[in-house]
């Protein structure tokens, strides 16, 4: 797994501190302090595997003597009933971060197959899929991993990765030729300008200025597809806005280069997968 562990750890003690703040009173009244079981991450549904380490940590970190064996990877494709990883510990600390590690697993796993549902959908074209900044607030790395996990391409990470001019920008900067401009005599040979445009006028005037990506935003496939011959390899194309399973073969076959969804991140559904304590 790529993820930084030092942000993983203080993600994960973040969640286990605002679940159990003080004590587990369910837990640590009932079960005795020297009990042992064993703990089973199971799918209930088919899809693909992501989190299975960040899971495993949650229990490490509430105590370090557990023991664990990790039967898929992140990135498998698992079915309904899959095995995914055994834990062996106290009962008390498999119960506490029981809660904890689903949500991390669920979540995960819910982005990276939707991921990979996306990616399908478009193989055998130019394009391919990448995620956006919409993501939740502390989660982003997470969320990011998991979508390149799935087999989709990660967007800019935040602000400081790439210049982009939505149409804001462009507005209080003047103009697009303006802020490109501006731009130009102040960022780095290694920083990109992308350009979000709604029409054909737009696209032009960004082609003109040099922008390197250019966004087509809300187009139709086919207004995209007229984008894409009059681009004609200028500049990179990204397809943002609107997007559904329903129209994205049909927006990937216009000839744009990348397609970024984010519902990737802000509204995937949780995968299944249930935890059972023996």
């Amino acid at each position: 797994m790529i993820l930084n562990k030092i942000y993983l750890d203080n993600l994960i003690r973040t969640a286990l501190l605002e679940d159990i703040n003080y004590c587990d009173v369910t837990t640590d009244y009932l079960i005795p302090a020297e009990q042992t079981g064993e703990g089973q991450f199971v799918a209930k549904a088919d899809g693909i595997l992501c989190g299975a380490e960040a899971a495993v940590r949650v229990f490490q970190l509430l105590d370090d003597t557990v023991k664990y064996e990790l039967l898929k990877q992140d990135g498998d494709e698992i079915k309904k009933g899959d095995e995914i990883l055994k834990l062996y510990g106290k009962t008390a600390v498999l119960l506490k971060g029981e809660r904890t590690a689903l949500n991390l697993i669920q979540h995960m796993s819910g982005i990276a197959t939707a991921s990979h549902r996306y990616a399908k959908i478009v193989e055998g074209t130019n394009a391919s899929i990448a995620d956006t900044r919409k993501t939740l607030p502390g989660l982003r790395p997470i969320q990011k991993y998991a979508v390149m996990t799935g087999g989709a391409k990660n967007h800019r990470y935040n602000l400081s990765d790439a210049a982009m001019l939505k149409d804001n920008h462009i507005d209080a900067a003047g103009g697009i030729t303006a802020a490109i401009t501006k731009l130009r005599a102040k960022v780095g040979h290694m920083t990109k300008i992308e350009v979000e445009t709604r029409n054909f006028d737009e696209l032009r005037e960004a082609l003109d200025a040099k922008a390197d990506i250019i966004m087509l935003d809300n187009m139709s496939p086919e207004l995209m597809k007229q984008a894409v011959e009059i681009t004609a390899g200028r500049a990179v194309l990204e397809a943002s806005g609107g997007i559904t399973d329903e129209t994205l073969r049909a927006v990937a076959e216009s000839g744009v280069d990348i397609i970024s969804v984010g519902a990737l991140t802000h509204s995937v559904k949780a995968f299944d997968i249930s935890m059972y304590i023996r």
